[in-house]
């Protein structure tokens, strides 16, 4: 008689055998492909808002703010400022505007690209898989 560890040690020398399927995408589900693309909006909508925060940061930081408002101020005249136009709270609010027009583009082309491919399978029959068991 054999033990169980030795049955074990047995069925883990055998090679399993790889099978191979080839499936065809006939259909992908609309409202799955609009939730799937409204959640990578928000997480680029995220990266976006959080971007623009680091730039302005560095930029700030580095004094360039100043010297194009020196050099802005040289050209314009003395009158001129625009240390008004880039603060903090209008650069994160356009930020955030730019991020939530992102958000509505990409859920639409989410929703386009799964409705045309829908229609796309009528004429070519879908997309050919592979995939193996290993």
């Amino acid at each position: 008689m054999s033990s169980v560890a030795e049955k074990l040690a047995n069925k883990s020398t055998k090679r399993t055998s790889t099978k191979q399927v080839r499936l065809k995408l006939v259909y992908i589900d609309f409202w799955s492909a609009v939730k799937l693309s409204f959640l990578l909006a928000v997480a680029l909508a995220v990266v976006t808002i959080v971007v623009f925060f680091l730039v302005y940061t560095v930029l700030d930081q580095t004094n360039v703010f100043d010297q194009v408002n020196g050099l802005y101020t040289d050209v314009a005249g003395a009158g001129q400022d625009l240390t008004a136009i880039f603060n903090l709270g209008r650069v994160m609010g356009f930020a955030v505007v730019v991020a939530i027009l992102n958000l509505i583009v990409v859920t639409a082309l989410g929703a386009l690209c799964a409705a045309l491919y829908n229609l796309s399978v009528k004429i070519t029959g879908g997309l050919l898989v592979g995939f193996t068991n290993n």
